[in-house]
């Protein structure tokens, strides 16, 4: 299995988890107790995909699924 064939839920959660991580780091950003919990949960569903049990190099996939997730952009709504 290539490094780079992530399953899109995989993909989309990283983008949100990012999406999520620039919206509590903003200045004056509000509702910061939600933000936190979202990227909490966000972060648990990271790091426990099934995925990561297929792949030898973990710490590689992990850059590249990062790398992958910022050229995809933002998560857009409706």
């Amino acid at each position: 299995m290539d490094v780079t064939d992530f399953p899109d839920d995989l993909v989309l959660t990283q983008v949100a988890w990012n999406a999520t991580y620039i919206a509590l780091a903003a200045p004056r950003s509000r509702d910061t107790a939600a933000l936190r919990r979202r990227l909490l949960i966000l972060s648990v569903r990271l790091w426990w995909h099934p995925y990561w049990e297929t792949v030898p190099a973990v710490p590689a996939a992990r850059s590249e699924l990062r790398r992958t997730a910022r050229v995809r952009g933002p998560v857009r709504d409706g």
